[in-house]
């Protein structure tokens, strides 16, 4: 296969496969006579999402709100833990047993907890989106200023380097593609908390709206919420990617 080719197929296979996909979902749909309250057919969806548009839009913006600002917050919390688990070994004694036991908690049992403190809102969809979140950004970054080669370390302290110095010129940018690499996970599981929260503990949001049309049997309206939520979460996810392949290109070995 020849180089021309394959970027030729590389471009047109992310938009071919989901939309054969979809093809096949209409195709089902349609020659079973599924039942739309089971599971509608694209197109039904579509219908739905053009009919709802102005609640499906609003309740997304509420989605993307509370999922933008618990990810911010696990951003900020994540790099500061992270750096300091990776650049002590005390640190990493003390701490990171107590955040794998963390990770290891199902989140929904968080939600009531969030809910006793704050109340229904937007307060626990924050927080769980956080508590997703918080968790690979943190062993990624930690992992990258752990993992950075002691000739290195070695070199800048011949040249008097302190240990802060040695952390933000070369243990920050080592943790580049291990950090980006994280921020791809957490985006999207940010999004998984803070709709499974919507759909417990909420008032808002698209989580709200799917529990909704679930009672009043509108399955389509809830295959709309569920094609926004991914529709936000993969942008998210490419904005992400974007920056990486920009920020981190040097790290990554290139084929001729």
């Amino acid at each position: 296969m020849t180089r021309k080719r394959y970027n030729l197929l590389k471009s047109i296979f992310p938009w071919a496969v989901p939309i054969g996909m979809i093809l096949i979902w209409e195709v089902i749909c349609r020659l079973f006579h599924v039942r739309q309250t089971i599971l509608p057919s694209p197109s039904v969806v579509l219908v739905s999402l053009y009919t709802y548009f102005p609640i499906i839009a609003a309740q997304a913006l509420q989605t993307l709100y509370t999922t933008l600002v618990g990810f911010a917050i696990a951003v900020i919390f994540g790099l500061l833990f992270g750096m300091a688990i990776g650049s002590s070994a005390l640190a990493y004694a003390a701490l990171y047993r107590l955040l794998v036991a963390f990770n290891t908690v199902p989140k929904v049992a968080l939600i009531p907890i969030f809910v006793v403190w704050f109340g229904i809102g937007a307060v626990p969809a924050i927080l769980t989106a956080f508590s997703l979140a918080f968790f690979p950004i943190v062993v990624n970054v930690a992992t990258g200023i752990a993992t950075v080669e002691p000739e290195l370390r070695d070199v800048m302290r011949s040249l008097q380097a302190r240990e802060d110095q040695i952390l933000l010129k070369i243990g920050l940018p080592r943790t580049l593609p291990y950090f980006f690499g994280s921020l791809k996970i957490a985006i999207t599981s940010a999004f998984v908390g803070s709709v499974t929260s919507e759909t417990i503990a909420s008032n808002n949001g698209i989580g709200y709206l799917m529990i909704s049309a679930s009672s009043q049997f509108n399955v389509a309206l809830v295959f709309a919420g569920v094609a926004v939520v991914g529709f936000m979460g993969v942008v998210l996810y490419e904005i992400f990617d974007l920056m990486e392949r920009r920020m981190t290109g040097w790290s990554t070995r290139t084929s001729e």
